[in-house]
């Protein structure tokens, strides 16, 4: 059965680009945790950009290292296996994401042993068991407001590809993916900031967690500044993973499945 399974080139593409999406969701929500200066990075100053009358960096989670990955593979997913392959895959992706919380969860509540927190004390970390927590044992305001994020790009995403296909046609591959990748960034952005420093602090009564909205907003376009460049930057790879499927499927093959992708 296995091998029948693996000899089917459109399944082996789908559990191909399926593993890619899921492991680099998974990572993103992971690494999510640090804030990194963009400029530091790069030796630079700080550019300052003056929104609403403040001076904002590019000051960002680690996670934006890969969001624009599960986007890219959205977008290409969405191409040869349609709405449906996406919406399966964003659904298992969120529940496979939440599993691992939990998981996290339970193994920060573990007593530990006592020579695991002070095994790192000459590197600078003087209890070993809280630093894991901290990592690790995100809030879970955030967990929830970056599922409804990535729940709601990925919807937003597929519906915005499909229209700009059912406009160009098989043509124009940058303007379909690039397009729908910057609309659901947009709101992938806005609402993740949205929900975990403002509505659901609200909401708990946690009033001095509360961003100010216009903080949140200006944040968000940091954030979203970024993820378009990164987004433009990244086009020509998508042409170069579809040179890449459309040579192993043979270009019938992967006609038939962007037709039926369509359709679907």
């Amino acid at each position: 059965m296995i091998t029948n399974i693996l000899k089917d080139k459109p399944t082996r593409v789908f559990i191909i680009l399926a593993g890619i999406f899921v492991a680099n969701a998974l990572i993103a929500e992971i690494i999510g945790v640090k804030i990194f200066s963009l400029e530091a990075t790069f030796g630079m100053a700080p550019v300052n950009i003056m929104i609403f009358g403040d001076a904002y960096s590019f000051n960002m989670t680690a996670g934006v290292l890969l969001w624009p990955v599960v986007f890219i593979m959205t977008d290409i997913i969405n191409e040869y296996y349609g709405v449906k392959g996406v919406r399966f895959l964003s659904y298992l992706t969120a529940a496979l994401i939440a599993f691992a919380f939990i998981i996290f969860y339970i193994a920060i509540r573990l007593d530990p042993a006592a020579f695991f927190v002070t095994s790192k004390v000459e590197a600078g970390v003087p209890d070993m068991d809280k630093a894991y927590g901290q990592i690790l044992g995100q809030g879970s305001m955030i967990i929830i407001a970056s599922l409804t994020a990535f729940l709601l790009g990925q919807l937003v995403d597929v519906f915005t590809f499909h229209k700009i296909k059912k406009v160009t046609g098989e043509g124009k591959i940058w303007l379909r993916s690039t397009g729908s990748t910057l609309v659901s960034q947009l709101i992938d952005s806005f609402v993740v900031l949205f929900c975990a420093f403002y509505l659901f602090p609200l909401i708990a009564g946690q009033k001095g967690q509360v961003w100010p909205l216009g903080l949140v907003i200006s944040v968000c376009i940091i954030n979203y500044i970024y993820k378009f460049t990164v987004a433009i930057v990244l086009t020509p790879v998508i042409y170069w993973v579809h040179g890449i499927i459309e040579r192993y499927l043979g270009h019938e093959l992967a006609g038939e499945m962007k037709r039926a992708a369509m359709n679907r």
